[in-house]
């Protein structure tokens, strides 16, 4: 492949964003073009991680007699290096140059699996390419074209939620919460939420965004915290509430794969008893910091069976999450009364 790439298109427009449709070996396509996946330990990028299934799934359907595909999907980000442009031909027809000194050029906004793995093939494949969308953009057209894709992870798609909004404390402050103890550095989920992107080189994953965002508003219902308090605030607690857990329960934290602490049932189940302890605290106008969440966790806590062969054996989904939390409940209290 020479220096610069030719490539011939029609220019037009997409609703109202200015695109060029053409045509073009699959193999250019995937020389020319990059995945930009979220890098969780950076914070950048947006695309799930990659499948290698999925797309060899699709090398074998692409190559069949007859088989054919939607408009490949990609964008050209704004650059002052001269990377691409578009010279008019003669009206609609374009001429789009790339030049490779750069390195791959065109952002996959929708084809990430399906040409992954096409780098030696020749079939002509369609392609629609955005002009000068920022990341910004480019994310919002993403999660348009992707949100209800299967298998696409619900917690990136939480993220990029997250990543747009303009006020994620008023707009989902779930959210925010559950993003607050992924990124605060005192958390003990500090980088331990699976976002759905490229996660850090051996980082044992225990929960998803989507759950944990799941359970902190399961917890703003059952407490009614936010009628009193900052969204921010309410982050900064539940950091709290956390950190004792781990304090009060640090065999069992470490052990967390025989263990139910950090799996749904036993965070949909905490974050209740976090909402029973706010309530309590809030009828005797008590303070609540991680000291005093120690206090009352290490009073029946340590106590109890938190293994994967414990009372919480078996009980999953909604309905086991409210089980779970009724069996807590009801060992506190029974314990609470045997030791007064």
């Amino acid at each position: 492949m020479s220096q610069n790439v030719v490539i011939q298109a029609l220019a037009g427009s997409s609703a109202g964003r200015e695109v060029l449709l053409g045509f073009a070996p699959a193999r250019f396509l995937h020389a020319l073009s990059f995945a930009d996946v979220l890098d969780e330990a950076t914070a950048t990028g947006y695309q799930r991680r990659f499948s290698r299934k999925h797309s060899l799934d699709f090398r074998k359907y692409i190559k069949k007699t007859g088989s054919t595909t939607p408009p490949l999907t990609f964008n050209l980000r704004p650059r002052d290096d001269l990377a691409w442009q578009v010279e008019t031909v003669d009206g609609a027809s374009v001429r789009l140059v790339l030049s490779l000194e750069h390195g791959p050029i065109l952002s996959q906004v929708d084809c990430q699996h399906r040409l992954g793995h096409l780098a030696d093939l020749d079939l002509s494949l369609p392609f629609m390419v955005f002009l000068a969308l920022n990341e910004r953009e480019e994310m919002e057209i993403f999660n348009t074209i992707n949100g209800k894709a299967k298998g696409l992870s619900s917690s990136l798609l939480d993220y990029h939620e997250a990543r747009l909004a303009n006020d994620l404390g008023r707009e989902k402050p779930e959210l925010l919460v559950a993003l607050h103890l992924h990124e605060n550095t005192e958390s003990p989920w500090h980088g331990q939420l699976d976002l759905g992107g490229n996660a850090t080189s051996g980082l044992k994953r225990r929960a998803s965004l989507r759950t944990m965002q799941k359970a902190v508003k399961r917890f703003l219902i059952a407490s009614d915290i936010l009628a009193q308090e900052s969204p921010s605030a309410v982050a900064t607690l539940v950091v709290e509430f956390w950190i004792a857990v781990q304090i009060v329960l640090d065999g069992q934290w470490k052990d967390a794969r025989k263990h139910f602490l950090t799996k749904g049932v036993g965070v949909y189940a905490l974050m209740g008893l976090l909402a029973d302890l706010w309530n309590e605290s809030s009828r005797q106008s008590a303070a609540l910091s991680r000291e005093r969440f120690s206090e009352l966790l290490n009073d029946f806590a340590p106590h109890f069976d938190w293994s994967t062969n414990g009372p919480l054996k078996g009980l999953g989904g909604e309905g086991g999450a409210h089980e779970a939390l009724k069996t807590i409940r009801n060992f506190r209290a029974q314990h609470s009364a045997s030791v007064a």
